[in-house]
């Protein structure tokens, strides 16, 4: 039976189970991946963590959820009622949609039904996780917009174009994978990948994406729209309860989702790690193969909270022009030399071998780019006499202190006051 017939046939129950089943996992997921972000970090900061509610700490999720569930809630008086309320669930929703065209394993015995462990899929599905995902940006523009407070609205100005930025590169970097698979369906993006994962010859594409993902989630070293140094909370600023939840449940399900899609593009799905298969032949049969799927999926999980235990915040300047003078042009230029070597490797004119080794020098040519140390396009001359503060300077609508107004009224007193007859009174 090919790919395409294996869905859509499934009796009613059976898509109802599956899709309980994705909703029931990707809340558990949520609170572990809360709990192992604290152990890792933790660890990393030479402290122990949570370690009191349930073995090893492993209830402070759920402590925590119920915790956010009985705190007061608070609605902003100048908020807008009914796009404060609904955009919260703007934002978890589609959150959620992603999953139904992301393969978990292969075909099983699903209660005595054969069926593939997948919601469902598509021929444009990679497409469709694209645009369910950006959906979910709305929910925080219009928390911003919403709430009625100028941090917030900050906030969701930063995620829109956050989005639209790294949401550029990271879907230039999975063109490369629809050349190589020749499809644009997860399911036989899994299935082209028997051989060689595709992380191996599409290593640029690969490191792209993963850059991408980060911004795409809003989290540290990029988690500009929620920086609390200048914005407070960000877009969630004006929010508590169970409102703040729903994005905090976003946040960490958007983490499992890029994950997942980047080890259904470039890790081989639910295939086994190498070796594992040329070893024992029942590895990518029956209920084995979720097994790999997740353990690939936590290992980006933990490539986050690295990040976010060791690499500082970037100012937002940086992070602008990271993502359309690096990342946007790397992965165009990438994507027309795949183009050449794709068709020259169809024709016989280039091998695997020689694929692979190109792959890797330009993945380690992209490291050593983005290590090198830049050049400001304009030096900042500095004054040789400190200048008086102007809390007005560029039109930005910051009132000053009342220690700076104080001191800018006495500097005028003291300017009127100086004769102006060569100094006879």
């Amino acid at each position: 039976m090919s790919l395409d017939e294996l869905f859509g046939n499934d009796p009613g129950w059976v898509v109802a189970v599956k899709a309980l089943l994705i909703f029931v996992f990707l809340v558990l997921y949520t609170l572990f991946n809360i709990w192992f972000e604290r152990r890792v970090v933790a660890r990393m900061q030479h402290r122990i963590g949570p370690n009191v509610n349930g073995p090893f700490g492993l209830l402070q999720s759920l402590a925590d959820g119920v915790k956010l569930g009985l705190k007061e809630e608070i609605f902003p008086k100048a908020a807008d009622k009914i796009v404060y309320y609904v955009a919260p669930i703007i934002a978890v929703v589609p959150a959620f949609l992603a999953w139904a065209v992301i393969p978990f394993g292969p075909v099983v015995n699903f209660f005595g039904h054969e069926t593939p462990l997948q919601l469902t899929d598509l021929p444009v599905a990679v497409l469709y996780i694209l645009a369910v995902t950006s959906i979910g940006v709305y929910g925080l523009v219009l928390a911003g917009w919403s709430s009625g407070s100028i941090y917030a609205l900050l906030g969701g100005l930063r995620s829109s174009a956050q989005v639209i930025s790294y949401e550029v590169a990271m879907g230039l970097s999975l063109i490369a994978v629809f050349i190589y698979a020749g499809s644009m369906s997860t399911s036989e993006i899994v299935a082209a990948q028997e051989d060689v994962w595709f992380f191996i010859p599409l290593l640029p594409s690969f490191i792209i994406y993963v850059i991408a993902m980060v911004g795409e989630t809003n989290r540290a070293p990029f988690d500009l729209p929620e920086a609390e140094g200048e914005l407070v909370g960000g877009f969630h600023t004006e929010y508590s309860s169970f409102k703040f939840a729903m994005f905090f449940l976003a946040e960490y399900i958007n983490m499992v989702t890029v994950s997942a899609l980047a080890t259904t593009m470039f890790l081989g799905g639910w295939r086994a790690p190498f070796g594992i298969a040329q070893v024992w032949e029942g590895a990518n049969e029956g209920y084995w193969p979720v097994l790999w799927f997740f353990g690939k999926t936590l290992a980006f999980i933990f490539l986050f909270v690295w990040l976010r235990g060791t690499l500082p915040r970037m100012r937002y300047d940086q992070f602008m022009h990271f993502g359309w003078k690096w990342l946007i042009p790397v992965a165009l230029g990438w994507i027309v030399a795949l183009a050449f070597i794709r068709k020259a490797q169809l024709e016989g004119m280039l091998d695997q071998t020689a694929m692979i080794v190109a792959a890797g020098i330009a993945g380690i040519f992209l490291i050593v780019t983005f290590l090198l140390p830049t050049k400001d396009d304009e030096d900042e001359i500095e004054p040789d006499e400190p200048l008086e503060f102007d809390a007005f300077a560029g039109g930005y609508p910051v009132p000053p202190l009342p220690s700076q107004r104080e001191a800018a009224a006495a500097t005028t007193t003291t300017t009127t006051s100086q004769p102006t007859d060569g100094g006879e009174r």
